[in-house]
């Protein structure tokens, strides 16, 4: 009887970026925000040893915790990383553009070039695998932060770039200028995507990146936690420091997905955020969803996704719960 387990778990090719990296891959934002630096080592060390090679960050992350300026999660993996000698066994993404405060923010060509600098300062390495425009900077042609890529590219600073939170208008004007004028292409998206959230990424965003073949990593993957199933009424909010993010997703089609999440995981005796990291590693453009832990414990359900096979019934549940009507 197939109890829906894999065994195997193989890394994916991340668009044209050369980059190889796990099935699922590491949020950097809760490390310095939710968990101090201690609890993100215990993490980031237990991400490794279970086989998982892409950690995810961003120079901003935490700027939005009091007292904080952005760069602390960046610092706290560059302290692991300095400690513990693992920097070839990670792949390291982290990205530039949003607002950190002070006027640093956008993707000015001049901009972007210090901010890697501070980056990699930060995270006390020689070269950043994956760097990304955090968000479009509409007010600039799409063609400066290409031109500072390339410049990093070509110091050995940065291998691969991609972009995060573009419309689908603007990633495609994007890659046609990287092709017209020689410069770098964006390698991947890294696009809001979930079963809460289907439409804006479906509609246009997953034409773009199969036309182009990008590589899709997945951010708020579990909507904010939301999909673990932890939350199902706003008495429910105070469990977590994020709780008061999912309030507008207890809704009767929010509701619905739990309910459909819930019993997908009934059955096959494992996790909610097993079942939909697993439907979005089911989907054909995803190559790897984003994924925060906090303890442990947390970390097992989420590391678990890979090994998990979602039968036709079971994603047939999940798309008609998760289904805007």
């Amino acid at each position: 009887m197939n109890d829906g387990r894999e065994t195997r778990m193989q890394n994916r090719t991340l668009g044209s970026s050369g980059l190889s990296i796990s099935p699922l891959v590491l949020g950097g934002n809760v490390f310095g925000w939710t968990i101090d630096e201690s609890q993100s080592f215990e993490i980031l060390d237990a991400w490794v040893d279970a086989g998982f090679n892409c950690v995810d960050t961003a120079n901003v992350y935490s700027v939005w915790k009091p007292g904080h300026q952005g760069g602390e999660s960046e610092t706290i993996i560059g302290r692991w990383l300095k400690r513990t000698g693992k920097r070839d066994r990670i792949v390291l993404a982290t990205k530039v553009g949003w607002a950190m405060g002070d006027g640093r923010k956008g993707l000015a060509r001049d901009y972007i070039i210090q901010a890697a600098e501070d980056s990699l300062n930060r995270l006390q390495t020689d070269y950043i695998d994956l760097y990304q425009s955090h968000l479009d900077d509409p007010d600039l042609p799409v063609e400066e932060p290409l031109s500072a890529y390339a410049q990093l590219i070509e110091q050995g600073r940065v291998r691969a770039i991609g972009a995060s939170n573009f419309t689908s208008e603007r990633l495609r004007t994007a890659l046609e200028a990287s092709s017209r004028d020689s410069l770098p292409a964006y390698a991947c998206l890294q696009p809001l995507y979930n079963l809460y959230d289907r439409d804006a990424y479906e509609a246009s965003l997953e034409t773009v990146c199969l036309s182009h073949g990008l590589g899709v990593i997945t951010y708020s993957s579990l909507r904010s936690g939301f999909l673990s199933g932890k939350y199902r009424s706003e008495a429910d909010l105070t469990k977590s420091v994020r709780g008061n993010r999912v309030k507008d997703f207890l809704n009767p089609r929010g509701l619905r997905i739990l309910d459909a999440v819930t019993d997908v995981a009934r059955q096959l005796e494992c996790a909610p955020s097993t079942v939909a990291l697993a439907w979005l590693l089911s989907r054909p453009t995803v190559t790897a969803p984003i994924v925060s832990a906090t303890s442990r414990e947390q970390l097992a359900e989420l590391v678990a996704a890979p090994h998990l096979r979602l039968e036709s019934e079971h994603l047939d549940l999940l798309g008609r719960a998760s289904r805007n009507e």
